[in-house]
């Protein structure tokens, strides 16, 4: 795979050296100017706004209010692609049985209007949810799940109990691949259950406008992250004209199911967690506690991280200090060895 992006790389400079021997110096210059000018008066607008949201640092004119939302999703081929993931502010993307991942989206910021295929919860799903006291959906359980589930470990719907009501299945893809939930069903069963859904989650570490542009690191422009089979290895490809990653997942760019709209990341964090098979089924046991190493994947650039569980939530540290995040999205892999993780690291 890094020899085809060598080759495409190559093919994009010999493309590009002819493009530019049309262009005049000025020219060159001039567009420069005027993508700086851009990123300038985006900064400049962010600065004028009071608030952020808690979980992207994005700024807003009003204080944030809205409890977090954590929501299952299915990531089988057959449920791809997905509805609602573009809109999540931060996911974490795990193994459950056998080589595949699920995710569990958490939104504030935005509300989608529907997200799926939804899928079945596990422990550790639900102790990542907690992390950010977030309203817990998915549809189906493991033995250990539900009795959280059934103890109120967290607040949460279940389309075991909602199906064909708050949870509604999709014509055109098969079960367990078609189950869909909008947000109006999501905050109807928080009313139905009396869960209170105004308090918004407590704010992650975001990056200064000094620290952003003094932001450092290896060069890491194309990421592999591997789950040990084709349909779930990962690609993240760098957009430096956008400033975040691409994600493709079985060789196809993950977006919308119906916008097209690709999902984009500011914040890539790869971490290592030791894994254990539990049952016969394959269900796992995934140490969230322990900590250990990582990477953080910011603007074309990679750090080394450590990374630590505090109050639920896997925060990296560097050189003893909490890394910051970009403002925007995040996505977390949690990976069973850091060998599984690879990245172009030229200069």
């Amino acid at each position: 795979m890094m020899k085809k992006w060598i080759a495409v790389t190559a093919a994009l400079m010999i493309l590009l050296a002819g493009c530019s021997s049309k262009e005049t110096k000025t020219d060159k210059d001039a567009a420069k100017q005027h993508k700086e000018k851009e990123v300038e008066d985006v900064v400049k607008e962010a600065e004028k706004l009071p608030y952020q949201f808690p979980l992207t640092g994005i700024g807003t004119k009003e204080e944030p209010a809205g409890r977090a939302i954590a929501v299952v999703v299915n990531n089988h081929p057959k449920a791809r692609p997905q509805s609602g993931l573009n809109e999540a502010d931060l996911i974490y993307e795990v193994l459950a049985e056998g080589e595949v991942t699920r995710l569990v989206a958490i939104y504030q910021s935005e509300h989608p209007e529907k997200v799926g295929p939804i899928r079945s919860a596990r422990e550790y799903f639900i102790d990542l949810a907690l992390g950010y006291d977030s309203f817990f959906v998915a549809h189906g359980y493991s033995p250990e799940a539900k009795e959280m589930l059934d103890r109120g470990d967290i607040d949460n719907i279940n389309g075991i109990q909602y199906d064909g009501t708050l949870f509604k299945r999709a014509s055109f893809r098969k079960a367990p691949h078609n189950s869909y939930i909008t947000y109006e069903n999501m905050i109807k069963g928080a009313e139905k259950r009396n869960y209170d859904m105004n308090a918004a989650p407590d704010s992650a570490v975001f990056l200064s406008k000094e620290e952003f542009d003094e932001l450092e690191g290896a060069e890491a422009k194309d990421i592999m992250v591997s789950y040990g089979t084709p349909a779930f290895d990962l690609i993240y490809e760098y957009d430096a004209e956008i400033g975040k990653y691409h994600r493709f997942s079985g060789n196809e760019e993950s977006a919308d199911l119906d916008s097209k709209e690709p999902v984009l990341i500011d914040n890539l964090l790869v971490v290592q967690m030791d894994h254990k098979i539990v049952d016969s089924a394959g269900r796992r046991d995934v140490d969230l506690e322990s900590g250990g190493t990582g990477y953080l994947f910011q603007k074309g650039k990679v750090n080394e991280i450590q990374w630590k569980n505090e109050a639920g939530r896997i925060i990296p540290y560097k050189d003893g200090e909490k890394a910051g995040f970009v403002p925007g999205k995040t996505w977390i892999n949690i990976v069973p060895s850091i060998s599984d993780v690879s990245f172009d690291s030229e200069q």
